[in-house]
């Protein structure tokens, strides 16, 4: 299993032989980028929870990316809860999957930033979707002159 960075992984699955690769986003997280704050120890806290380890995907949804967006648990341990508990991720509430799901990953995440634990150890972290915004808009904007 490869790590791409805190909420994103490539598992192999399927039976030996025939093998297929397949880009995983961790359903109701989001994880800062590798070049944001906090990104590679992100990355680095989901590799000690997922790699080379046997995980169990379910899958929750397709991403606009072409990901597949699924609850992760390795060795037992859902890997998104466990990325928000130790402070590496926050929640993502898209489609309120989150909140359908009871709230549980707010209070770790309530929990988490209370204790100042990995990221929230940063008086103000910058959510990914605010970092990658940010991002957007600095980008220079290439336009044609006909």
């Amino acid at each position: 299993m490869g790590i791409s960075d805190g909420d994103t992984l490539t598992a192999r699955c399927g039976r030996i032989g025939a093998y297929e690769r397949v880009k995983v986003r961790i359903a109701a997280i989001d994880a800062p980028e590798k070049a944001q704050p906090y990104g590679q120890r992100s990355k680095q806290a989901l590799s000690d929870i997922c790699f080379q380890e046997k995980a169990l995907i379910t899958q929750i949804d397709t991403d606009r990316y072409g990901r597949t967006v699924a609850d992760v648990s390795c060795n037992g341990e859902d890997a998104g809860s466990r990325m928000v508990a130790d402070g590496w991720a926050w929640v993502y509430d898209y489609n309120r999957l989150a909140t359908k799901r009871g709230g549980g990953l707010f209070k770790l995440q309530d929990s988490a930033r209370g204790r100042h634990l990995g990221l929230w150890a940063d008086s103000k972290p910058t959510p990914p979707w605010d970092w990658r915004k940010r991002q957007r808009n600095e980008q220079p904007h290439w336009g044609s002159f006909f």
